[in-house]
């Protein structure tokens, strides 16, 4: 059986659209939205497509209604995105979001998934990144061969154990240096990662159509065509750009 593993989506609609439906099983790993501008048909293709779904932090703040506080890097990009996503939600799609489990235990062929956002620690919050010795600390107890995870926008598979955690990378905003999205395939214990390349010029102009801010779609672009490789200083410059046109205008 073919199972697709896709995570942190965020609202980047030619992105997710890119990716092959030629699986027998989709599991979703969290962060359909905030970010980008088009949240309802990513939302629609997982309800649609995703047989076995978990909550992102980006999904429960959304949902919730949690006013984002201000900061740096990609925190900045959350505060100016989310009201975004109030408007163009309805309450049957949030009421989605909201109901989502924050984790899930399952079993498909004879293996055993745990599914979360995080960590097992902290499923919808903690980083942690492909270290072994970090995440035996994390999986203590947990009765699994495979825990699968999204949160840091960074394909791996590292073995912890008698268990594997598998990250498949993020469709909408990748983080590891390559633009493309990224999901993974699972087949009989075998993970497989790819990248699909998509059109990231037609996700600029949805945001521009949503009338999202110059400076937003600016720092989205550069966030997007460097596959996250952006220094938080870098972020902060062009989201500075906010303020001073402010004070040019006063």
């Amino acid at each position: 059986m073919r199972i697709l593993l896709i995570a942190d989506i965020h609202s980047n609609w030619p992105a997710l659209r890119a990716v092959p439906t030629s699986f027998d099983l989709c599991l979703f790993l969290g962060d359909l939205v905030d970010y980008g501008p088009d949240p309802v048909p990513c939302i629609d293709w997982v309800r649609q497509h995703a047989q076995h779904c978990v909550r992102g932090n980006h999904d429960h703040a959304v949902a919730q209604r949690i006013q984002p506080k201000g900061g740096s890097g990609f925190r900045r990009l959350a505060v100016a995105t989310r009201p975004l996503h109030w408007n163009l939600i309805d309450p049957a799609r949030n009421k989605f979001l909201a109901r989502l489990p924050i984790t899930s235990r399952i079993e498909i062929d004879g293996y055993r998934f745990q599914l979360l956002h995080a960590t097992p620690r902290d499923p919808m919050d903690e980083y942690l990144a492909a270290d072994s010795a970090s995440w035996r600390t994390r999986t203590e107890g947990v009765d699994a061969d495979f825990i699968c995870v999204g949160h840091t926008h960074v394909p791996f598979d590292i073995e912890v154990d008698s268990l594997r955690v598998i990250n498949p990378g993020s469709i909408g905003q990748p983080r590891d240096g390559d633009p493309r999205a990224s999901y993974a395939i699972f087949d009989r214990g075998n993970v497989e990662f790819h990248r699909v390349a998509y059109d990231i010029d037609e996700t600029l102009q949805l945001m521009r159509k949503q009338n999202v801010e110059s400076w937003v779609v600016d720092l989205t672009a550069a966030v997007l065509q460097s596959g996250g490789r952006i220094s938080t200083e870098e972020m902060d410059r062009l989201s500075d750009r906010k303020s001073k046109s402010t004070e040019g205008a006063s």
